[in-house]
């Protein structure tokens, strides 16, 4: 996996020496107090008591963590075709913001990320303008159809990380057979997005009380369930590495639970809003505000969801944390909720909401969260080959600076992404980065 399809560089690199701060990388089994010097775009050593003599900037850490630069496996950058929601210029900024050094970008645009020279095109394109690294998921099938592969061997030779027709699932048991065979071919991980159209046509939240209430259809839990266990068994005699994206229902945690424990290359993920907020948040304060923000896709269910979430997290059978940040603009969702789009931002957010809602009820403690925001995403998209995910002497200097105990609200004003789409603005937050090292440079810094 190269590491020097990257991003502009800012000028001259400083020598920087991080000290006093609690140094924690999962991947290496470190968790204590040390200083990191860094020189150029790479890490040259971690200790105690580092001079301070050779540094043209030395910066206090004390009382803060020091963890490998964050990974973000599943973002929507809407470039090309959707430039007046996000591009990967003010994404990657937002990526940065939030403690961000690497982000996987999805291939449902306009085109979608179909042929070699999409994927080549997005690697340029961060070349020029990113705040962060970026790498290209391409997908699955031409044209995100759902009816003749791609060439997936060209795309992970021009430098995809993964395989998906995220935004939807592939739907024809024939062609996703087809699919996992050619990926697992290639050496990459296929991604998917769980939904079964047959069983979501025209709905657009969790199928509940809620959507009783307020008159519109249902989307059933078992459409992603059904997916998941239709792959999981097509998976067996193939054996390609599957991951489900934005898991969002207790019984797809089961499903994913059994096929880890027979021995299947399985993983998931989960994303803020389903750890957090229920389909109540549809309906507002009073029951009936029709929420767009709270639009989501899957949709939000129910809190015995969010415990068996939270549950899998807990018992390793969910191993990822991933945003699906995934922009809109203000006119898209303040249409009607069935005609409005789904999604939500996340990546300025997502930190301090994850230790919302894992950190602080006792879920996993913070080397555990570390853990499924750098390593765990890295060896998901091959990218721990790079050195991304850790912090070692001759490695990338990728690396973000987390201060625990900040408290902050998250406001419209201070976003630095294009869109605004989410449903926890104003909400008071805990923990922030503070500090975004990408190859060394200062791509976000909070005084």
């Amino acid at each position: 996996m190269p590491i020097d399809r990257v991003l502009h560089t800012l000028g001259r690199m400083a020598r920087l020496l991080l000290t006093g701060g609690r140094v924690i990388d999962p991947a290496m089994g470190v968790d204590e107090t040390l200083d990191v010097a860094i020189e150029d775009d790479l890490i040259v050593e971690i200790g105690s008591g580092l001079s301070k003599t050779p540094a043209d900037r030395v910066i206090d850490v004390k009382g803060k963590y020091v963890v490998p630069g964050l990974i973000d496996p599943h973002v929507h950058l809407r470039e090309p075709g959707a430039e007046h929601k996000e591009t990967i210029e003010s994404g990657t900024l937002a990526a940065a913001v939030g403690g961000f050094s690497t982000v996987c970008c999805m291939p449902n645009t306009t085109p979608s990320l179909d042929t070699p020279e999409m994927v080549t095109f997005v690697d340029g394109r961060a070349r020029s303008t990113a705040h962060c690294r970026v790498y290209a998921v391409a997908a699955g099938t031409k044209g995100r159809r759902g009816e003749e592969p791609s060439e997936i061997s060209l795309l992970a030779k021009a430098g995809a990380v993964g395989i998906s027709d995220d935004g939807d699932a592939i739907a024809a048991a024939g062609v996703m057979s087809k699919v996992l065979t050619m990926t697992k071919q290639a050496g990459l991980v296929f991604m998917q997005h769980c939904q079964d159209p047959t069983l979501t046509q025209g709905s657009s939240m969790h199928a509940g009380e809620v959507s009783v209430r307020l008159g519109l259809a249902g989307w059933p839990r078992v459409a992603e369930e059904l997916i998941i266990e239709r792959d999981v068994r097509l998976n067996a005699s193939i054996g390609c590495r599957y991951h489900v994206q934005h898991l969002s229902s207790a019984g797809s945690v089961e499903i994913v639970r059994r096929a880890r424990g027979s021995g299947q290359p399985v993983t998931a993920e989960a994303s803020p809003h389903h750890l957090l907020l229920t389909h109540e948040a549809v309906g507002g304060a009073d029951g009936f505000a029709y929420d767009t923000n709270a639009k989501m896709n899957p949709p939000l269910r129910e809190q015995s969801d969010i415990q068996a979430i939270r549950a899998g997290i807990a018992d390793g059978t969910i191993t990822v944390l991933a945003t699906d940040h995934a922009p809109h603009s203000v006119e898209e969702k303040a249409r009607p909720f069935e005609e409005a789009p789904f999604g939500i931002i996340g990546l300025e957010s997502a930190l301090a909401l994850y230790a919302e809602a894992l950190i602080k009820p006792g879920v996993v403690d913070w080397p555990r969260l570390i853990a499924m925001m750098t390593i765990e995403p890295a060896k998901l998209c091959g990218l721990d080959r790079a050195g991304l995910g850790k912090l070692v002497a001759g490695g990338p200097a990728d690396v973000t600076v987390i201060d625990p105990d900040q408290e902050w609200t998250l406001r419209l004003e201070e976003l630095a992404g294009k869109s605004r789409n989410t449903p926890f603005m104003g909400r008071r937050l805990r923990a922030r980065a503070v500090l975004t090292l990408v190859g060394g440079q200062v791509r976000h810094e909070r005084r």
